[in-house]
């Protein structure tokens, strides 16, 4: 599916982002020190050193809450779109609490799962509400706690995966303002779902008789093969929606699932190797959160600024994708 950006008169513009992490970072040393991998085969096939761990207390409602915060910057929202496949419990979702913490009444506030790609679906949701005029002002969340999904024996999973939250503020304004949302363009494949999934935990499934069913299975080269051309599918689906040209982008912020994902990617698209932004390197795949976060991660480094073309994409378990674009504002 795609939607050509949001209703002429309203559009969603970017309005402060944030980010937040867990204290406990895991390095690929600790991790080689008890499976059977080393340092140097994580950092070649995946181009991560280290992850960030929850700790006790360090919940998806709390990291969401740290990321919401940095975002709101003091404003406030009158809606919160959270995405996450790792919520506090299965039931009620995690969004309200979300809101009730940080102090904003009664606003409206779900829940959306499409794992890697969820921040997407956020952001195209939260950008119905404004178009449509249910919200002025939104906050789209990308939270998971990645790690509690993760057989902690399992090597090809273990090294990759870290918890994290991301937190774009988007408000309604023109579709001329530097910031607004541009073309969204959403995807899904649910015949090819077992390719990563977890088995258990949900109604067809809900107390496993082998425990193993309760993390995350990855058949990890088909993945890899669809990740690069489902993204640069949907991005040249969105570049062409807005008029814009593959020169015209300066920062390609990827899913962060694997820096060789996001380099081969760029590259089917003609992109330049500095226009890749990645933060993989010291947070590993953060699930939802790894756009918000590369984005909080590369304005603070100065890597994203003010008029930087951006383009977004995802790729994730369903299997879903997805892209979309913005020229970055300026902000206070």
């Amino acid at each position: 599916m795609s939607v050509a950006g949001v209703s002429p008169a309203r559009a969603a513009v970017l309005a402060g982002w944030g980010g937040a992490l867990p204290e406990q970072v895991v390095t690929n040393h600790e991790i080689a020190a008890r499976l059977d991998t080393t340092d140097e085969w994580i950092r070649t096939r995946t181009g991560i050193r280290e992850r960030r761990k929850a700790g006790p207390g360090e919940s998806t409602v709390e990291l969401a809450v740290r990321a919401a915060r940095d975002a709101l910057r003091g404003g406030s929202a009158d809606a919160v779109v959270l995405a996450t496949s790792t919520p506090d419990q299965v039931c009620p979702a995690s969004a309200p609490q979300v809101a009730a913490r940080l102090g904003l009444g009664t606003v409206p506030a779900f829940d959306v799962n499409a794992v890697c790609s969820g921040f997407l679906y956020a952001l195209a949701t939260a950008a119905g509400f404004i178009s449509s005029g249910i919200a002025q002002r939104v906050l789209v969340i990308g939270a998971d706690v990645f790690t509690s999904l993760i057989d902690p024996e399992d090597r090809t999973t273990v090294p990759i995966f870290g918890d994290g939250a991301g937190a774009l503020l988007l408000r309604a304004g023109d579709p001329g303002e530097s910031g607004a949302l541009g073309p969204i363009d959403l995807h899904s494949e649910g015949e090819q779902a077992e390719l990563l999934w977890v088995k258990a935990g949900g109604s067809r499934c809900p107390v496993p008789a082998d425990p193993r069913e309760r993390y995350l299975v990855m058949q990890g080269t088909s993945v890899f093969r669809q990740a690069c051309a489902r993204m640069a599918e949907s991005s040249r689906a969105v570049l062409e929606q807005a008029g814009w040209m593959v020169g015209d982008v300066d920062r390609f912020v990827g899913h962060q699932a694997n820096i060789r994902i996001l380099q081969a990617t760029a590259k089917q698209l003609g992109l330049p190797a500095d226009a890749v932004v990645a933060n993989i390197d010291r947070v590993g795949n953060t699930s939802a959160a790894s756009i918000p976060l590369a984005l909080a991660d590369a304005v603070a480094e100065g890597t994203v600024v003010p008029g930087h073309k951006v383009l977004l994409s995802a790729f994730g378990a369903g299997l879903t994708w997805g892209a979309t674009l913005l020229t970055w504002p300026s902000l206070a």
